[in-house]
């Protein structure tokens, strides 16, 4: 317990020869740190948000207004609305002091004013989003309507260099549709899915639920809509992810594999030392809101709110649903090694530690080769890999008090948990094997050497490869690419000496990582915890993944088919999924509702109609080549529309689900409601986006092509399918599927998408040949159009 004494920093006793103090001025002194670094910390948000307040104004302004105000007072012209007078008259005086004092207030007035225009005219512009589906391929035009609505927006936005939230108070909220208008998309979304009786009595369904309870459930969402800033996310969060009391790994936290054609050092303390402080520099970018805001198509903005609880955050877990526990400040990292646990102190006098620094520190964790885990240390974190409702019943007996609930307070606070692991990340195109390994090490690890509650566990290998492992409750992958995206086009600045270890010379010998203490050697916690062990490895062990690395071609070759590449690659995979399950089903993919305040996500179905005509089409050697491209070009707009749609706010399945969740609070069954919800996604799939920040440049810096992500199955006869369209030639598909499961294979899946990939660029060739040979033959509609 050594530990646990040293960590006193005050005592105070009293004897008979009178009071005794005893104190280290080694820790007082952190403490006092810490509290000036959160002072700083309070003092610069509270600076940030008044200028996010008035924004698109500038908050300098404010002064050339008051002057304005002032010169016009002082020279007998009269402010606006007389204001300078209102104020006098109810002010004490009318002395010069005075006067000052009511032009200022008048100029306030007059600036808020403006501002709260400004702000609100950003706002009304931004609810339109006709420009969203307007074609941009070459040679089409913007309409005037777009046009003049994009010189309106840049000048409102652009004028005044935005912060990361500056754009918050402007972005709209969430549009509700019409029931009429759910229930419409909805039947025709399933039409491919169900023989003529079952839609028939689908058709029913919906037509008694739109007739009968609907109306009272969707007065309900409407005052909602009308009350909350978003009608959807809050629900999203809780009753998706936090009510959910199956295990975090697997189920639903995902992975992000390292920039694999590039490998700056082998040294692993040096790439985790590198990797640590580019990311507490991204932390900081976060705090200050230096961050830019992504804006899309350089005009549109993003909401940032998910960026909130990047760093400091974790799920904890509850008897009933678990909540997100964000702290506004941390000075350190947990390091997990071998089974032990080290806090890491990141700041020395007010500063971030550089990569040298750091460096020692983690040599100094990776010399303790001869340090034993505690009794249950070793396995601890498989506690957070299964399920949390026994999770939070021991989080309540055996962590909450003393030494456990000192050192789960100091994991739980940290900023992210840095997971040093012994075996090297590897990739070899000549062995897949490998990559496939390097996803599964990511994705689950040992089942416990990752801290699945946490925001986001970084892995390094002891090759120097990395990665992480993100809990998915506080945000969407997108914002961890962004992070990740960030991270590697940083490792492209000069950060490594000739031996692999970071530039630069230590000002100071860093803070020794300290041990953390747990007493763990108890029947029921050490029970617990080989009970989540074995869970944990029997889940681990049904992950069947395949990382697929298609390099036949990627997106530059769809461009020339004048074909979206995320429509093309959906449709690759209705045709892969046909050829491998014998039927078609529904198809979840996921797209950004971020277009508005604290939006998610929504689900587009590519499992249309039109999809499901071409995939047949592809299987039938009657129909002519003209006619398969014909009804791809349909299917591919149609899956266009769909994503448009869902980015509008014209989705389907959040609508349901919020009626859903309506139904239950007010005790109504439905029986439509209830089939929807509980149809199984057999297939999940979501695009990685890839060049989210505009540091990211690929001709100066081919290398830097990550790998993407991915996540397990949803259904447990189903595949769950990432990909990352990484390059003009290079796209990367993380397919996962259940081994209990007779009827799935990833291996064999991958097979597939490469063989549906391989005919659609054949079918396209062939088109092609056909065009040059009889050039009347084509007509315009034959013609791909680009989206």
């Amino acid at each position: 317990m050594a530990e646990a004494h040293s960590a006193v920093a005050f005592s105070f006793s009293i004897t008979h020869e009178g009071w005794d103090i005893n104190y280290d001025r080694e820790v007082l002194d952190l403490v006092w740190q810490s509290g000036v670094r959160s002072w700083k910390k309070r003092l610069a948000r509270f600076r940030t948000g008044v200028r996010n307040g008035v924004y698109p104004a500038h908050l300098q302004s404010l002064w050339l207004v008051i002057a304005i105000a002032v010169g016009l007072h002082f020279t007998q012209r009269q402010v606006p609305f007389d204001l300078v007078n209102k104020w006098l008259s109810i002010l004490p005086g009318d002395s010069l002091q005075w006067q000052l004092t009511a032009c200022s207030l008048a100029g306030l007035v007059v600036w808020l004013s403006i501002c709260y225009t400004m702000r609100y005219s950003l706002k009304l512009l931004l609810m339109y989003k006709g420009w969203m589906y307007e074609k941009r391929a070459p040679g089409s035009k913007v309409s005037l309507k777009t046009r003049l609505w994009g010189l309106f927006v840049k000048v409102l936005a652009t004028w005044n260099k935005p912060g990361l939230y500056s754009f918050q108070g402007s972005l709209p909220r969430l549009p509700l549709p019409s029931v009429q208008e759910t229930m419409g998309r909805y039947l025709r979304s399933v039409r491919p899915l169900l023989d003529d009786s079952n839609y028939n009595r689908m058709e029913r369904l919906a037509k008694e639920f739109q007739q009968g309870i609907a109306t009272k459930l969707q007065r309900y969402l409407v005052l909602k809509s009308w009350w909350s800033t978003n009608y959807v996310s809050d629900w999203w969060e809780e009753y998706v992810y936090l009510r959910g009391r199956g295990a975090l790994m697997v189920n639903s936290n995902f992975y992000g594999i390292d920039a694999i054609f590039m490998h700056p050092t082998k040294v692993q303390s040096a790439r985790a030392a590198s990797v640590v402080n580019l990311l507490l520099q991204f932390r900081r970018t976060v705090e200050r809101q230096e961050l830019e805001p992504i804006l899309v198509q350089g005009l549109v903005p993003l909401c940032s709110w998910q960026y909130e609880r990047i760093f400091n955050t974790v799920r904890a877990p509850g008897v009933e649903s678990d909540k997100i526990i964000h702290y506004q400040d941390s000075n350190h990292i947990v390091v997990l090694y071998r089974g032990c646990y080290y806090k890491v102190i990141i700041y020395h006098n007010g500063r971030l530690l550089r990569p040298c620094e750091l460096q020692i520190q983690i040599e100094h964790i990776l010399q303790q080769r001869d340090e034993k885990p505690q009794p249950g240390e070793e396995l601890l974190a498989s506690l957070t890999a299964g399920d949390r409702t026994k999770w939070a019943q021991i989080r309540q007996t055996v962590f909450a008090k003393g030494v456990n609930r000192t050192s789960l307070h100091t994991v739980e606070s940290a900023a992210f948990v840095l997971s040093l692991d012994e075996k090297p990340f590897e990739f070899d195109l000549a062995h897949p094997e490998k990559l496939d390994q390097f996803g599964r090490y990511l994705l689950h690890g040992n089942g416990h050497d990752r801290w699945f509650d946490k925001s986001f566990t970084v892995c390094v290998g002891s090759n120097g490869r990395i990665g992480f492992n993100a809990e998915h409750t506080w945000a969407d992958a997108a914002v961890m690419s962004h992070i990740w995206e960030m991270l590697i086009m940083g490792e492209t600045e000069q950060r490594y000496d000739e031996n692999g270890n970071p530039v630069g010379i230590p000002e100071f010998e860093p803070p020794t990582p300290k041990r953390l203490v747990w007493d763990l050697n108890d029947k029921v916690a050490l029970d617990a915890i080989d009970e989540a062990h074995l869970a944990a490895q029997k889940l681990l062990n049904d992950v069947d993944l395949r990382i697929l690395v298609h390099d036949a071609y990627g997106k530059g070759l769809m461009k020339t088919c004048r074909l979206s590449p995320d429509a093309f690659i959906q449709m690759a995979l209705q045709l892969a999924y046909y050829r491998d399950a014998g039927k078609f089903s529904l198809t979840y993919e996921a797209s950004m509702t971020r277009l508005f305040r604290e939006g998610r996500t929504e689900t587009v179905r590519p499992c249309t109609i039109e999809s499901a005509a071409w995939v047949k089409a592809m299987l039938d050697s009657s129909v002519s080549v003209e006619e398969r491209v014909r009804l791809l070009n349909a299917a591919c707009e149609r899956h266009q529309l769909g994503y448009q749609d869902a980015m509008c706010g014209k989705g389907i399945d959040r609508h349901l689900f919020c009626l859903y969740v309506v139904s239950k609070y007010l005790e109504i069954d439905s029986p439509f409601l209830q089939e929807v919800l509980s149809e199984p996604w057999r297939l999940s799939t979501s695009q990685t986006p890839h060049g989210q920040t505009s540091k990211m440049d690929l001709k100066k810096h081919p290398n830097c092509i990550s790998a993407g992500g991915g996540f397990g199955p949803v259904a447990d006869d189903g595949y769950g399918v990432s990909y990352i369209v990484a390059g003009e030639d290079l796209i990367f598909f993380h397919i996962s599927s259940k081994r209990s499961c007779g009827t799935t294979s990833s291996e064999r899946f991958a097979q597939e998408i490469c063989r549906a990939l391989g005919d659609m660029k054949h079918l396209f060739e062939e088109y092609r040949s056909l065009q040059k040979k009889n050039p009347s033959n084509g007509t315009k509609s034959d013609k791909p159009q680009a989206k």
